[in-house]
């Protein structure tokens, strides 16, 4: 699964690439220049916080940290993507590669 991030200071630091890295993570950065990439990862965290972490009670960043693996796990393997006819990720892979 990949970490796609834009080139700012924050993602590309050392802490926050190796952090992506512990939890199993491809960290990948967008091309420089590239507002479709930078697009995609926008939509990305826009979907996450509105699916994941705003419906969940979050006591504190250790909590969030925690749930992050599950979260990430349903979110490719079960949640439904408007733009992958409503299937998950893991759906559409599968779907796809059989065509």
């Amino acid at each position: 699964m990949e970490w796609l991030s834009d080139n700012g200071p924050v993602e590309t630091a050392t802490d926050t690439r190796d952090f992506g890295r512990s939890l199993g993570l491809l960290v990948c950065t967008t091309p420089a220049c590239s507002p479709e990439g930078n697009g995609m990862a926008e939509a990305f965290v826009k979907t996450f916080k509105r699916d994941y972490v705003y419906v969940n009670e979050l006591p504190s960043a250790p909590h969030v940290l925690a749930q992050l693996p599950a979260w990430f796990d349903d979110y490719n393997r079960g949640h439904p993507h408007r733009g992958l006819k409503m299937m998950s990720p893991r759906e559409f892979r599968i779907a796809n590669s059989q065509a």
